[in-house]
């Protein structure tokens, strides 16, 4: 059995040392072999512009930030799924990093922009990809990549036995959706989300909470308070996710009809 699980909580916004020092107090007693974390939650997320994210991102190999995840990780002997904004050059991406006793093991970089985002971040251009840890594999993907069916699929034909997905949800339709994607592919998916509202000179927004794991068929196996602080971790039988087999005549991979499917390829 592995323990998975994720740690649901309200950011600062620009308070990236405060959110960090918050996150290690919560995670310094946890026992997992795999947590997420939010999207963007040293950050914040509600940027003015461009120029907010560029003084607040940060090169990972750089980052003091992600220094004190690795450190936190070899402490606790766990891995760490977690939003990040990215510096890369002249480019910014709203990335997730997966880290663990050796070190970053992959960075994401969020391929479907939200709304706004789209002034701030450059598009993703890391493909998607599965990595294998403590006998999981381990798909990512960042908030509104949900709402394209096409990349959990993606994740679950390289592979995927669990979905890590870091977000900032602002709508109301994920967390049900969630259940959705983890019945038509037969995975495991960690949500884990932040609650309260980023009030800025521009605006606010209100984050919806709610966190979850959602389990093969898509069954729920806990789903956090939509505005309160929460840990939760939750033992898993991974090889549930390596049964694609709906029916005794039917194969949710095998059963596929891809010859068909050319119009996905299209605009």
């Amino acid at each position: 059995m592995l323990r998975i699980g994720y740690y649901q909580f309200r950011p600062i916004f620009g308070e990236t040392q405060k959110n960090l020092s918050r996150i290690v107090k919560a995670l310094s007693a946890a026992e997992a072999d795999l947590i997420v974390l939010p999207e963007l939650p040293f950050s914040g997320y509600y940027f003015r512009d461009r120029a907010e994210v560029k003084a607040l991102a940060e090169d990972p190999e750089k980052s003091t930030t992600v220094a004190t995840l690795w450190s936190l990780c070899r402490e606790r002997d766990f891995y760490l799924v977690t939003g990040f904004a990215e510096k890369q050059r002249d480019k910014y991406f709203n990335s997730a990093l997966l880290i663990g006793p050796e070190g970053v093991v992959h960075t994401y970089r969020k391929l479907h922009l939200f709304n706004e985002e789209k002034h701030w971040f450059d598009p993703g251009d890391t493909p998607l990809e599965v990595n294998s840890v403590r006998g999981m594999n381990l798909g990512i993907m960042v908030c509104f990549d949900w709402v394209f069916p096409e990349v959990t699929r993606s994740l679950a034909v390289l592979g995927a036995d669990i979905i890590c997905h870091p977000s900032n949800l602002v709508l109301s339709y994920c967390q049900q959706t969630m259940l959705s994607r983890c019945l038509e592919n037969a995975i495991y998916a960690v949500t884990a989300n932040r609650f309260g509202v980023d009030k800025r000179p521009h605006g606010e927004l209100r984050f919806t909470g709610k966190s979850q794991i959602v389990a093969p068929k898509g069954i729920l196996l806990h789903r956090a308070p939509s505005q309160r602080r929460e840990l939760f971790i939750s033992e898993i039988d991974i090889t549930q996710a390596r049964n694609k087999q709906m029916t005794p005549l039917n194969h949710l991979f095998e059963d596929r009809r891809p010859e068909y499917y050319h119009s996905l390829q299209g605009k």
